[in-house]
């Protein structure tokens, strides 16, 4: 509920930008416009990258809910492997599996990865709600305001850490503006990333309260990650208790999907200003979608997943991933909402409610997300006398954030001096207008699924 407060502020500077400049490429296309344009590519590859990480080590995540979910069904090997949902290798090698099928249904369209999503949600979220409302009415534990009261938080450290993981976890309400150019209009996509964040908000506070009120703090603190399968193995017998996982498995599925569509349009957006190389720019010309950075991007995830099995627990594997990415995702948050209040600075004068959701509140959130992120990587520099690979060590939580700030200065520095990228002389993006996705079958629909009839013939 704390993390909510800023990560709403973000939510309307990206509205506010949307309406003026709808853009796939959104964060790096308003920051470099606004800010500069080394800020501005900073931010559109901490997303690439952001999500490449994302995407591998959900990929791994995915496989482990999958061979859980087959343990249930009574699978426990497969061509004489074990089917472990603790294993990292065999739950990466799943998660691979997993990850070419969300690629094709990426690369097919916006509109057919629109309705698996769809599917997908109606049936999990009806699942969390039925075994929610099912937990809050039967469990055993006294409800208590306190669980609302953040003044019981044990220390300002594990303040900022959980409000970094909430940030992680909100992550993904931004997708809609990555389509912004597939959608009908601008506020479209607006819409859709407002209506996401609040749904998520109730959804995260129904399900804590239910969680808390079937189980106490020791047993949410063993289950971990498996508290939904444990909520329906207490309140329901089999073949019942296994649905809160099969809604796992599809929430894990539609991550991966979420991930990887906004990924390859923010691709297109920086190959098009020649800021990456051009086959980032290659669209399909059956689907009209990036096809081919689709492509690459999930090879370049399934490569990074590989990499991920030096790291041996996969519990450590995932807290790592969070960690790292909730500062880089803190970074182009902040960046955006303070590029939102530069650009429209001008709303000042313009009556309090435009000040207010144009300037006060972006420049507010983008300095709060800034602070927490340079807080907790002070705690994470000051923790550690020595480096380790491990979720535990401070020095490990910088260097995945530094890494990619650091090849991105390098990546920067390529676009500018050795592909001459005009983005590095003006600070703007490609007009979205000159330069949409060509062959848009998902925007030139009408309501039924035909094509749209043609625009009249202009007179002579």
């Amino acid at each position: 509920m704390l993390a909510f407060l800023p990560i709403l502020g973000i939510a309307l500077a990206y509205a506010r930008l949307n309406r003026s400049e709808p853009n796939c490429g959104n964060g790096y296309t308003w920051v470099g416009r606004s800010i500069g344009p080394w800020p501005g590519f900073l931010t559109g590859w901490v997303v690439l990258v952001g999500n490449v990480i994302f995407m591998a080590y959900t990929g791994a995540v995915t496989g482990s809910v999958v061979l859980q979910f087959l343990n249930k069904l009574g699978a426990r090997t497969a061509f004489g492997v074990p089917l472990d949902p603790n294993s990292a290798a065999t739950s990466t090698v799943i998660g691979l599996a997993v990850l070419v099928v969300v690629t094709v249904t990426a690369v097919t369209g916006v509109r057919s990865a629109t309705r698996l999503q769809f599917g997908l949600l109606v049936f999990e979220y009806a699942v969390l709600l039925v075994f929610c409302a099912w937990g809050l009415a039967a469990g055993d534990q006294p409800f208590s305001l306190t669980w609302f009261e953040p003044f019981r938080i044990g220390s300002a450290t594990s303040l900022e850490q959980g409000l970094v993981l909430a940030v992680f976890l909100y992550w993904g309400w931004d997708a809609a503006f990555t389509v912004n150019e597939e959608t009908r209009g601008a506020g479209d996509a607006a819409r859709g990333g407002l209506i996401a964040l609040t749904v998520m908000l109730a959804l995260f506070v129904f399900a804590a309260v239910s969680f808390q009120r079937v189980m106490g703090d020791g047993e949410l603190v063993r289950n971990g990650p498996q508290a939904l399968t444990f909520l329906g193995t207490r309140l329901a017998p089999e073949p019942w208790a296994s649905l809160p996982l099969a809604a796992l498995m599809c929430s894990a599925f539609a991550s991966l999907q979420a991930g990887v569509i906004p990924t390859a349009r923010g691709a297109l957006a920086m190959g098009r200003d020649r800021t990456l190389g051009p086959v980032w720019t290659r669209v399909s010309p059956r689907f009209g979608t990036p096809a081919v950075g689709t492509v690459l991007i999930m090879a370049i995830a399934a490569a990074v997943a590989v990499l991920a099995l030096g790291i041996p627990k996969l519990n450590e594997m995932i807290l790592a991933a969070v960690n790292s990415i909730g500062l880089v995702v803190s970074l182009y948050y902040g960046l955006t909402a303070l590029a939102c209040a530069l650009r429209f600075r001008a709303d000042l004068r313009a009556g309090w409610r435009a000040a207010l959701t144009g300037v006060v509140v972006p420049a507010a959130a983008g300095l709060a997300l800034f602070a927490l992120g340079a807080s907790l990587a002070w705690h994470y520099a000051t923790m550690s006398d020595h480096f380790a690979a491990r979720p535990d060590n401070g020095w490990f939580m910088l260097l995945v954030p530094g890494l990619i700030l650091a090849s991105g200065l390098v990546a920067a520095a390529r676009a500018k001096w050795a592909l001459r990228s005009p983005y590095f002389v003006t600070g703007r993006g490609t007009d979205a207008e000159a330069l949409t996705l060509p062959g848009d079958r998902d925007r030139d629909r009408d309501d039924d699924g035909d094509p749209a009839a043609p625009p009249p013939e202009p007179a002579r």
